[in-house]
């Protein structure tokens, strides 16, 4: 008996000993992985990176950047079917242990014993909590070490924070594959539903993807991802969540993944706008916060408009480009393999739809049978599909070579123009019937603004985004030729000058000094029309006689202004510069004939309204306007509110209408006669460049304002007789048919002060009565029609002849 005493008195020393040991071996582990444990309290103000949202004025969603997809959805609103879901799937004890699951760690254990030698994977015991702290404060490395620190983390993280602040955490920072992070972006992004609209089903879909998104891909691994969805639906009936039919009937539902894609219907037609705003947000807050900092940007692009204006310049770009031939196919592929594949990798233009890219498999007199690309699913996959079709020969009637021995041949048989293997663009005419298309060589851009607000409404950058990303609204230096023209008559007319000021249209010669040739600036077409009005000059577009307004003047003033108005910022003070010389985009263009437009008001363009930070804190406005009144609490019998405009006045508003009523004109009798079709107030100013390498017109109605101008992106001849009113006008004709079709015609606005009097449009002289020729003319207060006929650049004689004599001057006020 004494020797079993002594025996049992042994194993207890021992095991207790061996306790104390152990013990202390735990306590130091705990202890050593305890000194360099990540600081958890900064998980109180955690900012995960959520995406930036771009919406256009209605509200439509443009654009979409982010390193991480994530929509941040505070734990208060997310469904409880999605919050069962999770944590049937990943820890459902979570409502009941500590931050470590002891009955989770036994089941993995027995669990791993049982499958070893198996292959399979081992099973993990994390519990949610745990997988905060790997996530949010650790490295993904398997260790054992690593696993200490996240059971240690997880007791912390749960003594200091709630369930809910864990949940929240987890449910917003998981991964779930195909680049979405967190639960509100994947129901967006899989199924094109918000959290509170998913199924049983869609539900355990995402909650099963946390172990291992590729493992579960929904087209690659389909069967496996039915598999572990059907799992979870599983768990959420024996956890008592759902009950045993919803289950069953969940099982049963298809896997119905459909990614979602913007409305490539809106989006297609923005993708330059987009583009434009992401680079000013990157601009003004940094890379960080535009991908990360969760902003939402309301713009403001009309999709109504921006896809109208896209269409109308694709339109004019095609119509053109056509007229000059057909250059040939894009390139020729073998046809003895499967030619769905030897196109298939050729680039994919998808904002040019409904364009495709199509190889001729058979050519012949009548038609061609041609294959169409063949499309890619959502997952990028390309389909097994191989679509064909028929080009007639009503579909290449337009296609005349562009060169060669054939140029300008007519077509007489479709295997003139294609042949089997060529690769082309085709547009459809019908179900199986389509037209030859050519990506145009020619180029533009178009910008429309409201005026008074500086809000562009519309900006296309050029043909295809997909196809170039430069922006040849806002990126494009282009010379601007004559319409720059008003921008001379404006600084004439702020300096003494009235639209009936004549001023001689005869041959010039520029002695530009140091030995070198006299610049003798010409009109297009030729023709000189001797003295005639500034109103005449500018509708008509004399060069000479705008030449002589400017030496008149001198280039210094004509420097300012163009200056002041945003065209040039430092315009070099030669007289060839009031011609359009120098360089400048379609955007300032635009914004400066809005300065025009709303009485002479200093305009700044923006492409963006407003812009929220996460939490809904506006951080900027583009309206800076004073609403006097709109902060009263309730109806007083006051005055309504009153938005006070305080932008800095650039022009005299008198001088503004001045110029307008003289570019109605240019619509009603001058080179943008066009227009006089829309039948309602246009003013408006075309413009050609040297040698018609570019063609533009800038027009405004008294609400809304476009630029537009054609040209090659190395400019070259466009043609002979290709000018802006050939060319541009009828498209800005166009836009404004369709941009108006709903708005009732209204009158320019009048500023107080303006005489209204009749002149006659060729002497600028009073006139009497209605005859031919007669206008009515604006006149600022102190100014009136001339008594006498005085001619600026041709003496004070009333007969000077068309064919006057070359005057030879030097210098433009002293400048040379």
């Amino acid at each position: 008996m004494r020797f079993l005493v002594r025996f049992l008195g042994f194993l207890f020393s021992t095991g207790s000993l061996l306790a104390l040991v152990g013990a202390t071996v735990v306590g130091y582990v705990v202890w050593a992985n305890t000194r360099d444990l990540p600081d958890y309290s900064q998980l109180q103000d955690y900012e995960p990176p959520v995406m930036t949202r771009v919406h256009a004025g209605d509200g439509t969603l443009l654009a979409e950047y982010a390193n991480q997809r994530r929509l941040y959805l505070p734990i208060q609103v997310v469904p409880p079917l999605v919050i069962h879901a999770f944590i049937s799937a990943e820890d459902k004890n979570f409502y009941t242990h500590s931050g470590v699951d002891p009955e989770g760690v036994l089941r993995a254990v027995i669990t791993n014993f049982q499958n070893r030698g198996s292959g399979k994977r081992p099973q993990g015991a994390s519990t949610i909590t745990q997988q905060v702290a790997k996530n949010f404060l650790l490295t993904p490395d398997a260790s054992y070490v690593r696993k200490i620190k996240e059971a240690l983390l997880a007791l912390r993280i749960e003594q200091t924070y709630s369930k809910d602040k864990i949940l929240e955490l987890y449910l917003n920072e998981i991964y779930l594959g195909m680049g979405n992070y967190g639960i509100a972006a994947s129901a967006l992004n899989y199924f094109g539903k918000s959290v509170n609209e998913l199924t049983v089903a869609e539900a355990a879909y995402l909650a099963a993807l946390p172990k291992g998104p590729n493992n579960y891909h929904p087209i690659r691994q389909r069967q496996a991802a039915l598999d572990r969805r059907n799992w979870v639906i599983g768990q959420m009936v024996e956890n008592g969540y759902v009950s045993r039919e919803e289950g069953e009937k969940a099982k049963a539902e298809p896997l119905n993944v459909d990614p979602r894609l913007l409305d490539s219907s809106r989006t297609y037609a923005a993708s330059y706008f987009t583009e434009e705003v992401r680079r000013e947000i990157a601009e003004r807050y940094g890379e960080k916060k535009l991908y990360e900092g969760g902003l939402s940007v309301r713009t403001t692009l009309e999709p109504k408009l921006q896809q109208e204006a896209r269409q109308v310049l694709v339109n004019g770009m095609v119509r053109y480009d056509e007229a000059q031939g057909y250059r040939g196919a894009v390139k020729t592929v073998d046809l003895s393999d499967d030619w769905g594949k030897a196109i298939a990798g050729e680039k994919r233009l998808g904002d040019i739809q409904p364009w495709r890219l199509a190889v001729v498999l058979e050519s012949g007199d009548a038609q061609a049978r041609i294959g169409l690309q063949p499309p890619l699913d959502k997952f990028g996959s390309l389909s097994s599909e191989r679509p064909t079709g028929t080009i007639t020969l009503d579909g290449v009637k337009w296609a005349k070579a562009a060169q060669g021995p054939q140029r300008g041949r007519a077509v007489s048989k479709v295997s003139q123009v294609l042949s089997p293997g060529d690769v082309v663009y085709v547009e459809p005419k019908s179900d199986d019937t389509y037209r030859l298309r050519q990506i145009p060589e020619i180029s533009g851009a178009m910008v429309v603004m409201d005026p008074h607000t500086g809000r562009v409404l519309a900006l296309v950058g050029g043909f295809s985004f997909d196809q170039s990303e430069f922006n040849r609204a806002t990126q494009a230096m282009r010379q601007p030729g004559s319409s720059f023209k008003p921008f001379i008559y404006a600084a004439a007319l702020d300096n003494g000058y009235t639209p009936s000021s004549v001023v001689m249209d005869a041959p010039i010669e520029i002695d530009q000094g140091n030995g070198g040739d006299a610049w003798r600036p010409e009109n297009y077409g030729g023709k000189f029309y001797g003295p005639e009005t500034l109103r005449f000059g500018i509708e008509y577009s004399r060069n000479v006689m705008t030449v002589r307004l400017a030496q008149d003047m001198g280039m210094p003033l004509i420097a300012e202004y163009a200056r002041r108005f945003g065209v040039y910022d430092d315009l070099p003070p030669y007289l060839s510069m009031a011609l359009g010389a120098g360089e400048t985009t379609v955007l300032r263009m635009t914004t400066a004939y809005g300065m025009l437009a709303n009485g002479g008001r200093k305009l700044k363009p923006t492409l963006i309204d407003r812009i929220q930070d996460r939490w809904g804190h506006t951080i900027y406005k583009h309206d800076e306007r004073i609403c006097d009144g709109c902060d009263a609490e309730q109806w007083s019998n006051q005055d309504e509110p009153k938005l006070i405009d305080t932008s800095e006045q650039v022009l005299d508003p008198m001088t503004a209408y001045q110029v307008t009523s003289m570019l109605e004109g240019v619509v009603q009798r001058g080179t943008a006669t066009v227009l006089k079709s829309l039948n309602r107030p246009i003013a408006g100013k075309t413009g050609t460049t040297n040698d018609e390498k570019d063609a533009w017109f800038v027009g405004y109605s008294p609400d809304m304002l476009c630029g537009l101008y054609f040209g090659y992106d190395k400019p070259r001849h466009l043609g002979n007789g290709i000018t802006g009113g050939h060319l541009a006008a009828p498209v800005f004709g166009e836009f404004m048919k369709l941009a108006l079709a709903d708005v009732p015609p209204v009158p320019f606005r009048v500023p107080p002060g303006i005489k209204l009097i009749r002149i006659d449009r060729k002497s600028g002289m009073r006139a009497s009565g209605d005859g031919p020729g007669t206008i009515l003319e604006a006149f600022k207060p102190g100014t009136a029609p001339p008594d006498s006929y005085s001619v600026i650049g041709g003496g004070a004689s009333a007969s000077v002849s068309p064919e006057a004599d070359r005057a030879v001057t030097t210098g433009t006020g002293g400048l040379y």
